[in-house]
């Protein structure tokens, strides 16, 4: 595969405040990735070696800041993972030291199925100021409601927390035992009282989720990589399969999302389909801005519009 063209990242930074409209500003991002650096090497390294794709945005807190800022983004959520046991209490502590350092970062935690105490792990880091946590199944081998799971899933009901699942099979785990909507209805039957969110729109089962979004309360999705006007290059995914009248009638449970910096095309495009559509004005203050609001709850942050 191919990845899609991408210009060098200081003119892709230029163009972040020309393409724009009020849409977007401010927007929250509730999909993105701020991890150590040889992590992140790590795991551009392996999408680059499966899918092709090469990446150039920064990768440190305040140059990925800098690209937000300049879109628009008054927050963003960062989402950790862990791959093996004992490595989530470092990396949670880790992220929660660069969101001291910022004004507009909002931390999730990870744990890893197999930690010697799930449940402390999390705990730990709810105590510590992480707003949420997430659970990368492919990634980390595990259903999303499994047992190894429970207490996790037990404290965030405790805390009141929302949970970000990569729980569908896209772009490339359509062969894994973990995901999938089959898997996810596990979730939803146990833990009915939990905020989760499936990312990248549930694809490539994306019907399916989108259903469990209008059946259940509490179940969100962001655009994350599949609303992109690259989805169709990058993930064999077509954006417009969605109508524009399920977005009117989700937009309480759709959340812009954009698995930035680990993106093989320019920012702007994260965004640009979903502003090229004629979307009623109050369906995009709810896609990239207010149901982040309402799924992380962020109306204590300065700043923030929450009417």
């Amino acid at each position: 595969m191919s990845p899609p063209e991408h210009r060098p990242e200081s003119e892709a930074d230029e163009d972040e405040t020309t393409d724009d409209s009020t849409a977007f500003r401010p927007a929250i991002d509730a999909h993105t990735h701020l991890l150590p650096e040889r992590l992140t090497a790590a795991i551009r390294r392996s999408l680059g070696d499966e899918a092709g794709w090469e990446f150039s945005h920064p990768t440190a807190r305040r140059e990925l800041e800098a690209v937000l800022r300049s879109a628009g983004v008054a927050a963003y959520v960062a989402l950790p993972y862990a791959h093996k046991a004992g490595l989530a209490s470092e990396l949670n502590a880790w992220l929660l030291d660069r969101a001291a350092e910022s004004d507009r970062l909002v931390p999730f935690a990870t744990v890893h199925p197999d930690d010697e105490d799930v449940a402390g792990v999390v705990r730990e880091a709810f105590e510590g100021g992480a707003r949420g946590l997430k659970i990368h199944c492919p990634v980390q081998e595990c259903r999303p409601a499994e047992s190894r799971l429970e207490p996790a899933l037990e404290v965030a009901a405790d805390y009141d927390r929302p949970i970000t699942y990569h729980g569908g099979t896209a772009p490339m785990f359509e062969d894994s035992p973990y995901v999938g909507a089959d898997a996810f209805a596990e979730l939803l039957d146990s833990y009915p009282e939990l905020r989760v969110c499936c990312a990248h729109m549930g694809t490539y089962e994306t019907e399916a989720f989108l259903e469990f979004a209008r059946e259940y309360e509490n179940v969100y999705l962001d655009t994350t990589f599949a609303m992109s006007t690259a989805a169709e290059e990058t993930m064999g995914f077509d954006p417009s399969s969605i109508a524009d009248e399920t977005l009117v009638e989700l937009s309480d449970s759709i959340m812009y999302g954009s698995d930035f910096p680990n993106i093989p095309y320019p920012y702007r495009e994260e965004r640009a389909e979903l502003l090229a559509r004629d979307l009623p004005r109050e369906t995009a203050r709810d896609l990239f801005y207010r149901t982040a609001v309402e799924y992380l709850g962020l109306d204590d942050l300065p700043g923030l519009e929450t009417e």
